[in-house]
């Protein structure tokens, strides 16, 4: 079943590089009908004209020497014989006309002294009969027209072309001067159709090659006019790579040229561009930096008065004056998180630099949960449903990072209780931070992990600097996992955090993967 199912993949894979290969090649297979096409109608055309000219021009001057020959028989022999010949003078004249150098086969019709039809002929062509000559022809031949100045003679020449069992013939009758005897004349014209299938084969074997010659042409002109469009797609997608240094070879003054020239004006204007931006990201990146470490000496004492302000709050004392007792409280609340967003804005800077770095350790996962929740005195809100003995090769530091962040993020803006499970799938480790609150806004639900989002309108007022989810994100990411949040049907958000088993293997792709 492996082996089948393998061999359908196969067979798929082979069939959709084949129509890639036919989608890369369409305008080469356009080119190559399009020339074939024109080739085709020339050849064509040109072979029609010429076997149609040549087929005129051969049975032409056939014709008129036959007609010609049989006219000049029956003046000279048929108009010689009496009004009323006798039979055997009849058949004589017969065979002497048929002796003649075009060969044709002769039929007389005269009238004896009796006044009895009198038929001879010279035998050829299985006997030529009167019953061989049309009847349109022999009523034209023997019909008598009015003699003037315009018309010297009452009888007249006519020919006409049949063709019987597949054999053209050239019939042709006319009646002598003085209305005696009447003659009709039977000439195969088999010899020249031979002759002209023999041109039809050639003009056809002339437009087959000449079809194979504008394929060829049309390939070769294919292969010049799209080598410089290849070289353009493999710059275009070098560029969409960030190669930004990628320029084309310019070459000649046409309009592949000037293509080639405006796309190096563009990949020199969009890399002076990105240098330009990449520049102020950088120089904002170095003041937020810069920024959040000069911070940190100030901020380190007035936590440290701070701290002094908040043990005279809770003293039992009560020497702090109860009219700026809300004042000191407030700026304690504010320090603390003036210094917790000092310390994001740091976090975040090291991840935009690149040179945030993993310290992996070996860790019971469930033991991490449990010590992130009882740090910040969290056992009574949180349910946790995990199994000792599930371990992964993790970062236990930025591990409590994310899990801080996402219950800290249910807890406040969730419903209690918040419910972390935790499960082993295949080669990761999968935590869910469910809570059961109202959920989600579907239009907040696309932001929620960006940076200093807030869905004020949603939610009630947060001390959250908005970085939280934003930075638990790129610490998943670092270690080559993901975290995704949704909406339940039975009411409540989850975020599903899915780490390796092994952050080693994947920490370099995890770095790939962080956010600019």
């Amino acid at each position: 079943m492996t082996q089948a199912q393998g061999g359908v993949r196969g067979w798929a894979a082979a069939r959709k590089g084949h129509l890639s290969r036919l989608r890369f090649t369409s305008l080469r297979l356009r080119l190559v009908v399009v020339f074939g096409l024109v080739a085709l109608t020339a050849a064509v055309s040109a072979s029609g004209i010429a076997y149609w000219l040549n087929r005129e021009a051969v049975l032409t001057r056939t014709q008129d020497a036959v007609l010609r020959d049989f006219q000049q028989e029956m003046q000279n022999h048929a108009g010689l014989l009496p009004e009323l010949p006798e039979q055997y003078e009849l058949q004589r004249t017969a065979q002497e006309m048929a002796n003649s150098s075009q060969r044709f086969s002769v039929l007389l019709v005269s009238k004896d002294s009796e006044g009895a039809a009198l038929y001879a002929n010279s035998g050829a062509l299985n006997g030529f009969s009167l019953q061989d000559v049309p009847k349109s022809l022999r009523a034209a031949v023997n019909e008598e027209q009015d003699v003037d100045s315009a018309n010297e003679y009452a009888y007249h020449l006519y020919w006409q072309r049949t063709v019987d069992d597949g054999t053209p013939y050239l019939v042709a009758g006319t009646k002598v001067i003085n209305g005696g005897t009447t003659g009709y004349m039977l000439k195969s014209l088999e010899p020249e159709a031979k002759d002209l299938n023999s041109l039809a084969w050639s003009l056809g074997i002339a437009t087959g090659l000449a079809l194979i010659g504008s394929a060829l042409l049309a390939q070769a002109a294919a292969t010049t006019v799209l080598k410089p469009v290849h070289r353009l797609g493999v710059a275009a997608r070098r560029l969409g790579e960030g190669k930004l240094d990628t320029r084309l070879r310019v070459s000649g003054t046409d309009e592949l040229a000037d293509l080639s020239r405006t796309f190096n004006d563009a990949a020199e204007a969009l890399e002076k561009r990105v240098d330009d931006m990449a520049g102020r990201d950088e120089a904002s990146r170095r003041f937020v930096a810069d920024m959040s470490h000069e911070l940190r000496t100030p901020l380190t004492a007035i936590t440290a008065v701070t701290e002094i302000l908040e043990e005279e709050l809770e003293a039992e004392s009560g020497s702090m004056d109860p009219m700026i007792e809300p004042a000191v409280r407030l700026v304690v609340s504010e320090t603390r998180r003036l210094n917790d967003l000092v310390e994001n804005l740091m976090e975040v800077t090291r991840f935009d630099a690149g040179t945030a770095r993993l310290v992996l350790d070996d860790v019971d996962v469930a033991d991490q949960i449990t010590a992130c929740i009882d740090a910040r005195a969290w056992l009574d809100a949180v349910d946790l449903d995990a199994e000792r003995g599930i371990h992964a090769r993790l970062d236990p530091r930025r591990l409590d990072v994310i899990l801080a962040n996402l219950i800290g993020n249910a807890l406040k803006h969730g419903g209690s209780p918040v419910r972390v499970a935790v499960r082993a799938a295949d080669e990761e480790v999968v935590i869910e931070v469910r809570d059961h609150g109202p959920g989600i806004p579907e239009d907040v639900l696309p932001h929620v992990f960006d940076r200093f989002y807030k869905a004020s309108a949603s939610r009630p007022r947060s001390e959250g600097s908005g970085l939280g989810l934003s930075i638990a994100l790129e610490n998943a990411h670092i270690h080559g996992g993901e975290i995704t949040a949704a909406n339940l049907a039975e009411g409540g958000a989850v975020f599903t955090l899915r780490l390796p088993r092994d952050a080693s293997e994947l920490a370099q792709e995890g770095e790939g993967k962080q956010s600019t």
